[in-house]
């Protein structure tokens, strides 16, 4: 059996583009483990241990993960303003990045997985931490001789044909229009349809953000509430970069990270 590590940046991330990966590793026995470089706060809060870690820990639970890991930071904020850091917390975009490089692959040598998720240059759609983690996953896969990083991502052709109606109504969809991969950098398709059901299972323990009123909340309990069936298919896919792609030797994970034909990336 293998084991994989997926970095992220924020609690309920780990749901969005690798939670049926997770979910469809951990089913065939591999050893999974989530480390998140932000608590998912901007602000101060009472408990020792920030209410939203709480909810990535049910989470993982309900994907079968292993391990769960937090490198200290607090959330940057996705906006123009960077707000001052809280007491005691260090925002994850002003953390020197070799510092937070370092936290991370004293955690992949401990685990020595056989790859590294991680998050395309984007960042998806733009998230100064989603950015910032796609740097200190590289990094940090270097400083502990982790051979393969696979960026979590999706087709940017895709994003671009949802966003449309959008941009016609004038709404500025930019960022998430023109993210993510282009189809033809793409390198790994992972088929995870059959476990939706256990993806909003565990996007059901974020409470804290599904009772929020933000865009994410509403798109988030829009989709659990739909029919399962609807739900497999749209949640069908999800896709990965790596750089320097080249069919490994035979391996434990050679049924899950297989390369896609051209027709089964779009």
């Amino acid at each position: 059996m293998a084991t994989v590590v997926a970095f992220h940046a924020h609690p309920d991330d780990e749901i969005i583009l690798t939670g049926g990966t997770l979910a469809k590793l951990a089913d065939a026995g591999h050893r999974t483990v989530i480390v998140v470089a932000c608590d998912g706060h901007m602000e101060q809060f009472d408990d020792d241990l920030a209410p939203r870690l709480r909810e990535l820990h049910s989470s993982a639970e309900v994907l079968g993960v292993n391990r769960v890991e937090h490198l200290g930071y607090a959330d940057s904020g996705h906006g123009p303003i960077l707000y001052p850091d809280p007491p005691g917390r260090t925002r994850f975009v002003r953390a020197p990045i070799d510092e937070a490089a370092e936290r991370l692959a004293a955690i992949l040598t401990q685990e020595r997985p056989e790859i590294l998720l991680s998050y395309d240059r984007n960042g998806g759609y733009g998230h100064p931490d989603h950015i910032r983690v796609n740097e200190v996953g590289a990094m940090a896969a270097k400083k502990a001789g982790i051979p393969r990083v696979l960026n979590a991502t999706a087709p940017r052709e895709l994003f671009a044909r949802l966003t449309w109606p959008a941009r016609r109504l004038g709404y500025d969809a930019t960022a998430i229009s023109a993210g993510f991969t282009a189809r033809a950098d793409i390198t790994h398709r992972i088929d995870v349809g059959v476990f939706a059901p256990q993806r909003m299972n565990a996007l059901a323990q974020h409470r804290s953000v599904l009772e929020g009123r933000g865009r994410f909340a509403m798109i988030a309990n829009t989709l659990r509430r739909i029919p399962t069936p609807v739900q497999t298919r749209i949640l069908r896919w999800e896709w990965f970069a790596e750089n320097g792609f080249q069919c490994p030797a035979s391996g434990p994970l050679d049924d899950i990270f297989t390369q896609p034909t051209e027709a089964s990336a779009r």
